[in-house]
């Protein structure tokens, strides 16, 4: 058994892999508990993916039979990587883009990853990945206007609401909903353009907001990130 770990800003999740397929996944929001489950299982090879950590910092109580690797740029990816800035891309979108060639592969792919940022990837069919874009995601976009503003109050989002508000509530939810929708909607028209033939896959905490109501075929994957962290530890031990 392979484990991949991906350390967020407040919780840990970690994914059991045998080969390519996703056995067990779990989420934690303390280190110990992730170091028990992790010493409790017999892990042949580990990926760890930090946004917060780095590798030094890592608990050394974690024990693994094989392998350990770290996610940075420089470590060998089964996808190209054409970004003018390497060093500052994010293992998380790196992580996406290996997931995306994963389960959908021998196509020009775009990435929808819908969390704390809308962060879009875009991957050609010859495995190159070439970069996108980054928006602030719904809650933030929420946040935003209540803290730049002396009267907005500070709200949730609310799955598909009225276009036209008749409140000031419903027009901050027709705002960020609808705007982020449309937003999606016609990036994904920007990009087929390029790749008329582009495959689109959603992920994300946020991405129920979106998967019905995009007007273009998608495929949703909500274990994207897991699947792109195994999909590298396979290339780096040669499977």
């Amino acid at each position: 058994m392979n484990a991949v770990i991906d350390y967020g800003n407040s919780r840990i999740k970690v994914g059991l892999f045998e080969n390519s397929e996703l056995r067990k996944k779990e989420t934690f929001s303390e280190e110990k508990d992730f170091i028990s489950f992790i010493n409790d299982n017999s892990i042949a090879n580990l990926l760890v993916s930090s946004v917060t950590k780095a590798e030094h910092d890592l608990p050394k109580e974690i024990h693994v039979e094989g392998n350990r690797y770290f996610l940075t740029h420089t470590l060998p990816l089964p996808v190209t990587i054409k970004y003018k800035t390497p060093e500052t891309l994010g293992v998380d979108r790196i992580a996406a883009a290996c997931g995306a060639v994963a389960v959908m592969p021998d196509r020009d792919l775009l990435v929808i990853d819908a969390g704390t940022c809308v962060n879009i990837e875009c991957i050609d069919r010859e495995l190159t990945y070439h970069g996108g874009s980054i928006a602030p995601g719904i809650k933030m976009r929420f946040d935003a206007m209540h803290q730049f503003t002396s009267r907005l109050p500070l709200i949730s989002a609310k799955a598909d609401p009225d276009l036209i508000g008749a409140s000031t509530e419903e027009c901050m939810q027709s705002g960020v909903v609808n705007g982020m929708l449309a937003e999606v909607n016609g990036i994904i028209d920007l990009y087929k353009r390029i790749y008329p033939n582009m495959g689109v896959i959603l992920c994300g905490g946020d991405s129920s907001f979106f998967e019905n109501n995009v007007k273009h075929p998608i495929f949703v994957a909500p274990d994207l990130v897991l699947i792109g962290l195994n999909r590298i530890l396979l290339h780096n031990v040669g499977l």
